[in-house]
């Protein structure tokens, strides 16, 4: 689409939730600060459900205007995440048919992000998408994350082997960058609050030693969701003398018996503070200055490196996932759980783990998404058809 000197590229981002958004703030802000660019940030999913925390209001303080599109179901079992799609699809591409973009910019591998994607490519809006090739074996994400890459036309990866993962799904390597994580971007930049300060901020006095958990559902094996939490609170019980910033699980399938378990655990334990949304700072906060990290979530495998402390990341929710030498694998067990998170805190592993580099990048993720971005868009080189790449298997960097 050529512009004259007055126009400019229009372009959306659409986040769902509270984890997403943290990561796609600095790219967003960055792309707002490009002359010729005009961003529009769409919220929608968990962001606006208050039993997640209304995380819309973390943009709000970010001072970014933004469009809301409500499409979540009020319960997370399997016939609700379809309702929640077909919403998404529905309201979506009632959103784009009065609101044309040259690109849309989605990350991750949620079904709602799915969703909305499709509505998109109906729409005949071009995709980039982060983070494809990726690969979650215990989580439905998987089917979700391959299909939204197939769906996109710039794919902006975070490591080697995912960029190989992508061209070998038959995406060209000219439209495939591998830049690294924002989530390492946010870690290593992100001004971070004093241990006193984010004391003060949660109200709940932290001691010398702290755990930070988040576990969600490992939505391959929902049947068991219920005895794997219940694991895992019997393992935390095995440290009395330890504190527990917890986070509640996600809106996937069994999200609500999850979050029901954190709540009537925390409200027997003076020893823990729980919470839907810390919000990216004070999460980052937290981390600096705990332990360890113990559960299911990503952010154990690519931002959590960056602080230099243990993950103990439990099951099979990010199995097939790269990791470093700070993630310390366990079974959903409860004496496993315990046995890991004993190991984590040996003084020669955590010595370890302060001197492991992150596979995840360097930080600087977002100046190179926002290049390319900038190039495709100024030079008028997106498009919507594909050619297959055949990939030969040989190194393609």
């Amino acid at each position: 689409m050529k512009l004259t000197m007055t126009d400019k590229h229009r372009v959306c981002v659409v986040t769902s939730t509270r984890a997403d958004y943290g990561l796609l703030s600095p790219l967003i802000k960055a792309l707002m600060r490009k002359e010729k660019i005009q961003v529009e940030v769409v919220a929608t999913g968990m962001h606006l459900e208050e039993a997640y925390g209304n995380t819309y209001r973390e943009i709000e303080e970010d001072g970014i205007a933004f469009h809301k599109i409500p499409i979540q179901e009020k319960e997370t079992s399997e016939n609700a995440v379809s309702v929640t799609m077909a919403n998404a699809i529905t309201r979506f591409s009632e959103f784009f048919s009065k609101n044309p973009y040259e690109l849309m910019i989605v990350l991750g591998d949620r079904y709602e992000i799915l969703a909305v994607s499709i509505a998109a490519v109906n729409a005949h809006i071009p995709i980039a998408h982060l983070y494809g090739g990726d690969t979650t074996e215990g989580a439905m994400d998987e089917y979700y994350r391959h299909a939204i890459t197939k769906m996109s036309y710039l794919h902006f990866t975070s490591t080697k082997v995912a960029h190989d993962r992508v061209v070998q799904m038959g995406e060209s390597p000219s439209r495939v960058f591998k830049v690294g994580s924002l989530g390492v971007d946010n870690a290593l930049k992100v001004p971070l609050l004093s241990k006193n300060e984010l004391a003060a901020e949660l109200d709940f006095p932290l001691g010398e030693k702290y755990g930070v958990v988040t576990f969600h559902p490992v939505t391959m094996e929902h049947d068991a969701i219920e005895e794997q939490m219940q694991q895992l609170l019997a393992a935390l019980d095995q440290f009395p003398d330890m504190q527990f910033i917890i986070s509640k699980g996600n809106s996937d399938v069994g999200g609500n018996v999850i979050n029901r378990a954190w709540e009537e655990y925390a409200a027997k334990h003076e020893n823990v503070y729980l919470t839907a949304s810390l919000g990216m700072k004070k999460y980052f906060s937290a981390l600096k200055y705990a332990t360890m990290c113990i559960g299911n979530s990503s952010s154990g495998l690519v931002e959590v490196p960056s602080f230099g402390i243990p993950t103990v990341n439990i099951g099979n929710r990010q199995k097939g996932r790269e990791q470093g030498n700070t993630v310390f694998n366990c079974e959903p067990k409860a004496e496993e759980i315990a046995r890991t998170m004993r190991i984590a805190m040996m003084p020669e592993n955590r010595e370890k783990c302060a001197l492991c580099e992150n596979p995840y990048g360097d930080g600087n993720a977002v100046g190179r998404i926002v290049n390319q971005i900038a190039d495709y868009l100024y030079n008028d080189k997106l498009m919507l058809q594909k050619e297959f790449y055949l990939f030969s298997g040989q190194n393609i960097l």
